[in-house]
């Protein structure tokens, strides 16, 4: 159904990368996960990814990178791109479309700055151009809960800042799992991950991407901030295009009917409007 699903380890950057690859496509379609890469890997997760992805492996060879398993102490998202472009390289990903969701959008930013070689088409999703006292203040609440163990008040409350309306309240029935499932399988791999979203800024360095670029994103979200951010992140980026959801938040990835064929559409393909992204 979604193409041969593969799951694979690649040495880059000084240590090894986890990726998951599938769909019936030539084109590989590069996608960067958020912050929950911090919690947990991609390894073992194959067919849950081609299902939520499923959409876009109708079109594309999909490769979904968690960051390499030996993070260091002080990374920065630019480092993280550093080691995705290796990873690309490794396996002769070039001229991908590349979408990066949250903090992989961070991630991507820099790919995109610093390898413009790589990337033929890029996508931005609820994510931001520098940190700002919204992130700061819900990461580094995060960041608190983690080091005091409190990770089943973190999974919630990761839960409660993401989404809105209906979807969050048929969300809030399972936090007694949510609660029971929500440590990271690394403390340490959280907060390098998380502390690295703070210390973010691409912003004097956006003027040098160069690919197409679509951000796409939430009006009203709690995590990196609402339409100003997408507007100055877009406003960065020469000939961007843009679209905000503004009733919705960090989770208008799964909320909005239509923000993975959007996503498709500005890529060169289409799909049906009940496909969503995953962050």
């Amino acid at each position: 159904m979604f193409g041969g699903i593969r799951e694979g380890r690649v040495f880059a950057g000084g240590g090894s990368m986890h990726y998951i690859s599938f769909g019936r496509g030539a084109v590989p379609l590069v996608i960067i996960p958020g912050l929950n890469d911090g919690q947990r890997t991609v390894k073992g997760s194959g067919p849950i990814l081609a299902y939520f992805y499923r959409s876009f492996a109708r079109h594309y060879r999909v490769w979904v990178f968690s960051r390499r398993n030996e993070l260091k102490h002080g990374m920065t998202t630019r480092d993280m791109a550093a080691d995705q472009a290796d990873a690309m390289e490794q396996l002769g990903l070039n001229q991908a479309m590349v979408m990066g969701v949250s903090q992989g959008g961070m991630i991507a930013q820099w790919l995109a700055a610093d390898h413009p070689e790589k990337i033929e088409r890029l996508v931005l999703v609820i994510t931001l151009a520098r940190q700002n006292e919204t992130l700061e203040r819900v990461v580094g609440s995060w960041i608190d809960m983690a080091l005091g163990g409190r990770f089943g008040e973190l999974a919630v409350d990761m839960v409660e800042k993401t989404f809105t309306g209906k979807y969050l309240r048929r969300m809030r029935p399972f936090y007694w799992l949510i609660r029971k499932t929500g440590k990271p399988v690394s403390i340490d791999r959280f907060l390098i991950q998380a502390r690295s979203c703070l210390s973010h800024d691409a912003y004097q360095s956006l003027g040098r991407i160069v690919s197409p670029t679509l951000v796409i994103g939430g009006g009203g979200d709690q995590i990196v901030g609402g339409a100003a951010v997408q507007e100055e992140l877009a406003g960065a980026i020469a000939g961007s295009s843009l679209i905000v959801y503004p009733g919705l938040g960090h989770g208008a990835y799964a909320e909005a009917p239509d923000f993975g064929p959007r996503i498709l559409e500005f890529l060169g393909k289409s799909a049906e409007p009940e496909e969503h992204v995953r962050s």
